[in-house]
């Protein structure tokens, strides 16, 4: 899978990372998982009028020492679509900005 992995991360630092998504993001299934929602201006073309299957998202998983940010873009309510895919570009960005305004805010230092 693509994804985005910040590891070896001291305790307080996940810790922090883990206060910071439970204040920003909506919260996954389990605990430990985040969903960063895809605002309907960065969908690509395939997740365009695609109604039925938003909103779309991308997953964050916290573990022990590591955080990993996924790159597959998901669907809420539908499993099989073809609009469930890689990031495009302009998604990815979108992603590594939330990123970099994160490690910045929590001043991450791994």
């Amino acid at each position: 899978m693509r994804q985005f992995v910040i590891d070896d991360l001291s305790p307080m630092e996940r810790d922090n990372i883990d206060s910071y998504l439970k204040r920003t993001l909506k919260h996954g299934p389990m605990i430990g998982l985040y969903w960063i929602v895809i605002p309907p201006d960065l969908y690509s073309e395939k997740q365009q009028g695609h109604d039925e299957c938003g909103p779309f998202y991308l997953g964050v998983e916290v573990s022990k020492e590591a955080v990993c940010f996924e790159f597959l873009v998901r669907s809420e309510s539908n499993l099989h679509c073809d609009c469930i895919a890689h990031a495009s570009p302009i998604q990815r960005q979108f992603v590594l900005d939330f990123i970099d305004r994160m490690v910045d805010e929590e001043m991450i230092r791994s």
